[in-house]
């Protein structure tokens, strides 16, 4: 929908990923009205693990949004190895499914582009002044709304203007993704450590096996370039080395994000709503971070809806709410997270996790429930 001449919003949301496109889609189809600001045109390949839990689905149909439709896979079984190649194998408690974020934000993006203003553009500013906020653009346009929704991801130029916390601090970690052919079956994502990191595959709808790692710059600057680390490092675990051996790559190059930060965020600052991963990030060890983006705009979405109802809208007691019910849903996954994180990177815990797990197998469907949500109506 092309933007009107006056240029002002109700709700602007900087950023079009899972989180920016949901909150969107949900806000338009109650008639509010919404710019969408995104650099990049659809559809694009980013990095992510590319598994979502089934906790969205009711969610997502009641926006119309159905991602079996876009052919995405069924999953319903959890393997991890150890560095040894030691194999767990587990239930998923609720299930999930693999749908590559090239489909997957093109099919959220077709469904409220004819209802809502979206601009391809990069936001330079974000200013709040008089109880509004004034946006601008790198190709400069200036945009005013009562609300602001930061969903400009893991790590933004806008988290430095904005004086975030967390940007101050340099992350070790850097994340590569590319899609490969090869024999997997399709309703498995599994998790492969090794030192430094750890190896997420999981099927997609085109039947290609997305890998996505993560791993300290420690451990990889040691190589110098990827091809060496994955046949020197990775390959190591010995499941990781038969992939990386028999796997076509489907990209001429892999997607890299470096200075990926874990750190607490807060999920209002200068009060713009954090959504996604603008309000924390999950170890993708965990594997639901999709998830998490898209049930933080319905958090925001719902109790925005709720506000309005209730004119005059309080600001205040809205970014109240949010922020409380962002941690009330989020805060004991990212904890675990965390915990999880640290315990698989030592060698020793590890091991001690490892073998526990192999003693009382039913330890590992409790802690992914502890990392995932319920079903989200």
């Amino acid at each position: 929908m092309p933007m009107g001449k006056d240029h002002v919003f109700d709700v602007i949301i900087v950023g079009g990923g899972l989180a920016g496109l949901t909150a969107a889609l949900h806000l338009t189809c109650q008639n509010i009205n919404v710019c969408l600001i995104e650099k990049n045109k659809y559809p694009i390949h980013k990095v992510c693990g590319e598994y979502v839990s089934n906790e969205v689905i009711p969610y997502l149909a009641s926006l119309g949004i159905d991602p079996y439709s876009a052919g995405a896979k069924r999953i319903s079984n959890f393997e991890i190895t150890n560095i040894k190649g030691i194999k767990i194998k587990a239930n998923l408690p609720l299930g999930g499914f693999g749908l590559s974020r090239y489909a997957f934000d093109s099919m959220l993006y077709e469904a409220l582009k004819e209802k809502t203003t979206v601009l391809f553009d990069t936001v330079q500013d974000i200013i709040f002044k008089e109880n509004g906020f004034i946006v601008t653009t790198l190709e400069g346009k200036r945009i005013t709304s009562e609300h602001v929704l930061g969903a400009f991801g893991k790590r933004s130029n806008l988290d430095k203007s904005l004086g975030r916390e967390f940007i101050q601090e340099k992350s070790p970690w850097l994340a590569v993704k590319n899609h490969y052919n090869y024999e997997m079956g399709d309703d498995v994502v599994a998790l492969h450590n090794f030192n430094g990191g750890y190896c997420g595959l999981s099927r997609t709808e085109e039947n290609v096996v997305n890998a996505c790692y993560l791993t300290t710059f420690k451990s990889f600057k040691k190589y110098g370039d990827i091809e060496t680390f994955q046949r020197e490092e990775i390959s190591k675990n010995p499941f990781l080395k038969k992939f990386f051996k028999e796997a076509t790559p489907v990209f001429k190059k892999p997607l890299t994000i470096s200075q990926i930060s874990f750190e607490q965020k807060n999920a209002v600052e200068n009060h713009i709503f954090m959504i996604g991963d603008s309000a924390g990030l999950i170890h993708p060890l965990c594997g639901n971070g999709m998830a998490m983006a898209i049930r933080g705009a319905q958090i925001f979405s719902e109790l925005y809806l709720d506000a309005k109802r209730n004119r005059p809208m309080d600001r205040k007691l809205l970014e109240e709410a949010y922020s409380n019910s962002w941690e009330k849903e989020f805060g004991l996954r990212l904890k675990t997270g965390r915990i999880i994180q640290k315990a698989l990177m030592n060698p020793i815990s590890s091991k001690l996790g490892f073998s526990l797990a192999k003693t009382f197998p039913s330890i590992v469907p409790k802690l992914i429930e502890k990392t995932h949500g319920n079903i989200a109506q």
